[in-house]
């Protein structure tokens, strides 16, 4: 499999294209919240502050 971004490949065909790609980055977000979202994994459930995380770091790498 080649992965490109571009719409083309001199001399290939492209047969299939699967859609955008994306990245994650995991970074800390705040010492008191890491360790309230440490307790809460304990008990299960979303862990919001994570969440949220997530999403600016996906916004941030999409615009770079």
């Amino acid at each position: 499999m080649i992965v490109v971004n571009t719409e083309t490949i001199p001399g290939k065909r492209i047969k299939e294209i699967k859609g955008l790609v994306q990245g994650n980055t995991v970074r800390a977000k705040h010492i008191g919240k890491d360790i309230l979202a440490g307790l809460k994994n304990i008990v299960g459930g979303e862990l919001k502050s994570y969440t949220e995380l997530l999403v600016e770091s996906r916004r941030e790498s999409m615009a770079r």
